[in-house]
């Protein structure tokens, strides 16, 4: 799912002013922002393949006080809404006009926060130095103009997992106006998948 820009394009973005460049940038950025914040969930995976189960994804920005963006995040089962079983915190950046990482960090007592994003003001008791990142397990994201989708993943093997007896952890995710396809696994040291869905990734509808 990795994708790099082509030359055309490449060439055609020489053309550009530096502040031209900047503002498609920002643009970009901002694209990206609106369509990954909300409500999502798996529910219409859920109902055609017993093999996915409906889960509901919030996401968030907090912190607007801060030059970072950062994003709130929790992942939890229909049937256990109260009790996400994934919250992290996503700190986006743009890299180029077309290119963005989505550093993942995690941070201290999290079932204490459980339906935070619901608030004003989501982890107002909390800042950046709070987090704990998760190293190797940044997502990078490009922007891919013929699908109309920010479509990316983390680094080979780089994440490093020891969940059910993985080695590392991969992170596919694609994100377009309505929807997020994300596809997380777990790898034991012979790269043999010992967590997450099988058939391919989760598809995430917003509401």
């Amino acid at each position: 799912m990795k994708t790099t820009l082509t030359a055309a394009a490449c060439l055609l973005a020489t053309t550009f002013s530096l502040p031209a460049i900047a503002d498609q940038t920002q643009d970009k950025k901002a694209l990206l922002l609106e369509w990954m914040q909300g409500h999502f969930d798996s529910e219409q995976q859920a109902s055609a393949d017993a093999d996915f189960f409906n889960i509901h994804l919030n996401m968030t920005q907090i912190w607007t006080e801060h030059q970072s963006t950062w994003l709130y995040v929790e992942q939890a089962a229909v049937t256990h809404l109260q009790a996400p079983y994934r919250q992290r915190v996503y700190e986006v950046s743009a890299i180029s006009d077309t290119e963005f990482s989505s550093k993942v960090y995690t941070f201290e007592n999290p079932k204490s926060y459980a339906g935070d994003y619901k608030k004003p003001q989501p982890l107002a008791n909390l800042t950046p130095d709070d987090l704990t990142i998760k190293q190797g397990c940044t997502v990078y994201l490009t922007w891919n103009e013929s699908t109309s989708a920010f479509i990316g993943s983390t680094k080979e093997d780089e994440c490093k997992s020891q969940l059910r007896g993985a080695s590392y952890a991969t992170s596919e995710v694609m994100v377009t106006a309505d929807k997020i396809l994300s596809w997380d696994r777990g790898f034991d040291a012979d790269g043999k998948q010992v967590w997450g869905a099988v058939k391919g990734g989760y598809e995430f509808i917003k509401k």
